[in-house]
C-alpha cells in the first residue's frame, strides 16, 4: 500500500509539473492564425507598428529558446517596433498554407519569422532557417538578429 500511495504521490507531482509548463508554452495550438493575423494588422495600422510573425511549435526546443529570448533583452526592440503573431505550426501540419502565403519560410525549420508591413506586405521572411538554432544564439544574438532586420527595413 505504501508503494501505491508513494507511486500514486509521484504521479501527482509529475503531471502538475507538467500541467504547469504547458501553461508557459509560447504557441496556442488551438489559435486561428488567420484571425490573430488580421488583428495583428490592424492594430500595427493603428500605432504605426510592423507585424513581426513567428512560425513555431510548443514541441521545438529552439522555438521555446526564441520567445524567451524575445521576452529578455530582445523585449525593448520588439514591443517598440512589433505586433508579434504567433503562429503553430504543429508537426508541419497546421497554418502551412498562411506559411506558403508569405513564401514558405518553415521550409528549412522552425522558428521562422516573417516580417510584414501593416499592409500585409512582406519586408524580410527568414527563408534559410537563420532562426532555426535559436539554442545556441542566444539573447544577444537573438537581439543581433531583429535589430540587423529592422535596420534594414
Amino acid at each position: 500500500m505504501k508503494k501505491l500511495i508513494a507511486m500514486l504521490t509521484l504521479f501527482g507531482a509529475v503531471f502538475a509539473t507538467a500541467a504547469v509548463g504547458a501553461t508557459n508554452l509560447p504557441y496556442d495550438e488551438k489559435a486561428d492564425a488567420n484571425a490573430d493575423l488580421k488583428q495583428a494588422l490592424s492594430q500595427a495600422k493603428s500605432s504605426n507598428k510592423k507585424v513581426l510573425v513567428v512560425f513555431g511549435a510548443n514541441w521545438c526546443p529552439d522555438c521555446r529558446e526564441l520567445d524567451k529570448a524575445l521576452h529578455g533583452k530582445s523585449a525593448a526592440l520588439i514591443d517598440g517596433k512589433f505586433i508579434v503573431v504567433k503562429v503553430d505550426v504543429g508537426q508541419f501540419d497546421k497554418n502551412l498554407e498562411l506559411a506558403k502565403s508569405y513564401g514558405n519560410p518553415i521550409k528549412k525549420g522552425i522558428p521562422a519569422a516573417v516580417l510584414l508591413t501593416s499592409d500585409n506586405q512582406v519586408l524580410y521572411a527568414s527563408k534559410g532557417g537563420e532562426l532555426s538554432d535559436a539554442r545556441h544564439m542566444g539573447d544577444n544574438g537573438v537581439y543581433d538578429f531583429f535589430n540587423q532586420v529592422l535596420n534594414k527595413h
